[in-house]
């Protein structure tokens, strides 16, 4: 069975992390939901569930600063309107950090929406809307976070559906600070999340169910208040190429490709929310 494999740097207090798919139970702790969220299986599977009492989810065990983070979800099938499967990574505090996976579910026979969204210090209003070219709630599908300094990378199945890039060198915050913790809920949202709240939950459906499983992460772990990230690109240079990681032209074929057939909403590309000028990262190619 894979496990976790540590690998001490250059101090004693950094530690490189590789999580590789295995027992959910050394990764994870189920953080609410009173008994709706469990792991079976002896590890291989984590479920959430919502009902009309409660939704439930889960975190991290560590922190982590920087990494090449996959998940494989399956999403709750059937009419899933009203309902939130959330996935991000974020930190703590009233400046906070986070980079976000969020998949809004919808009536049987019309799609999920997968939201997306970048927080720094606090401040989100990043989204972008995609369907997916897939139902993914069928079957498990990979997503993934690198997130590296100079870029955030979404990236569904190996198709990298999002980049945002570091812009500080505009005046544009970009998360480089702050560890974060890996978050997944599954809850009620109705008030807004199928058309604009219009679609609420039908609670005849309950409980809706969510899968986890094969969680993979390459990346430094937070300890004692530092991080092995500087260390490891030098010491590990392959075990840590995601933190070089950018898109090669192939890469960039399959965003664009993703963004002209199946991007259904780009905040960079609404004056109507911005009337005084889009945000500058907008304006980098």
């Amino acid at each position: 069975m894979a496990s976790t494999v540590y690998c001490m740097l250059l101090f004693p207090l950094l530690v490189m992390v590789v999580a590789f798919a295995g027992d959910l139970n050394k990764d994870f702790n189920i953080t609410w939901g009173d008994g709706r969220a469990n792991i079976l299986n002896n590890g291989e599977l984590l479920t959430l569930s919502l009902d009309k009492a409660s939704g439930s989810g889960f975190q991290s065990k560590n922190e982590y600063l920087f990494g090449k983070i996959d998940m494989q979800l399956k999403l709750v099938p059937g009419n899933s309107a009203g309902t939130v499967t959330a996935y991000y990574l974020s930190s703590n505090g009233s400046s906070w950090d986070e980079i976000d996976y969020e998949f809004l579910g919808n009536l049987s026979g019309d799609p999920y929406i997968l939201h997306t969204n970048v927080y720094t210090q606090g401040k989100g209003n990043r989204e972008q809307q995609f369907y997916l070219w897939f139902d993914p709630t069928v079957d498990f599908h990979t997503y993934t976070i690198m997130w590296n300094p100079q870029r955030i990378i979404f990236s569904v199945d190996g198709t990298p559906v999002r980049e945002f890039k570091n812009s500080e060198a505009i005046g544009v915050p970009y998360p480089k600070n702050q560890p974060m913790r890996i978050y997944s809920s599954l809850w009620n949202a109705d008030d807004w999340a199928t058309r604009g709240g219009r679609v609420k939950t039908d609670w005849t459906k309950a409980p809706f169910t969510a899968s986890y499983r094969n969680f993979n992460a390459e990346a430094c772990i937070w300890s004692s208040g530092a991080s092995s990230c500087d260390q490891a690109s030098s010491t590990s240079p392959n075990a840590t190429s995601w933190l070089s990681q950018e898109l090669d032209a192939t890469g960039q074929e399959r965003l664009k490709w993703v963004q002209k057939n199946y991007m259904i909403y780009n905040y960079c590309t609404d004056n109507n929310r911005f009337p005084q000028g889009l945000p500058p990262e907008c304006n980098i190619s």
